[in-house]
């Protein structure tokens, strides 16, 4: 019998990707963040949520896609994720947040197979959700990079010309 996963569905340009209801805390529209010096470009910056600094990734730099215009749609969403042995509160951008989706654990397939290994350890699976594929992503993989981890010890800095 299938077990139903709860997703939440976020857009990167037409592409479709899905977190674990259960990992998000919250979801913001996009604000001032600060940069954190030396920090990996996909590092977007902190942005004080609650009074507390949260690393927020940019998934689009992340996974070499192009830049994209922070609009009114943007959104961060505030994760909490478990990493070795330690819980990681950080905040992914979004071009949009969708909606949230509830998938039975069978409609989840593998990475698709084309024919070598595929370099993006994030993928959890894709799912088919009405006409569109939804990719799930991997969340202990996703920031289980050295680099990802090492950000959460960095203080803020100077702010970043990314308000929205």
């Amino acid at each position: 019998m299938d077990k139903d996963i709860h997703l939440v569905t976020l857009g990167l340009g037409q592409e479709i990707f899905a977190v674990p209801v259960g990992c998000v805390i919250e979801i913001v529209a996009m604000r001032e963040l600060f940069r954190v010096p030396d920090a990996p470009d996909f590092l977007a910056g902190l942005a004080d949520i609650r009074e507390q600094a949260v690393p927020v990734i940019d998934l689009r730099r992340k996974f070499g896609m192009q830049a994209a215009e922070i609009t009114h749609q943007t959104r961060i969403i505030v994760l909490e994720v478990a990493v070795a042995s330690r819980r990681l509160v950080v905040g992914l951008i979004a071009d949009r947040v969708i909606e949230v989706i509830t998938l039975a654990s069978g409609q989840i397939g593998p990475k698709p197979d084309i024919g070598h290994v595929w370099g993006s350890a994030y993928i959890a699976g894709v799912a088919r959700h009405g006409a569109n594929f939804v990719i799930v992503f991997d969340m202990a993989r996703l920031f289980k990079d050295e680099d990802v981890t090492a950000i959460v010890a960095e203080g803020a800095a100077e702010p970043a010309v990314r308000a929205a």
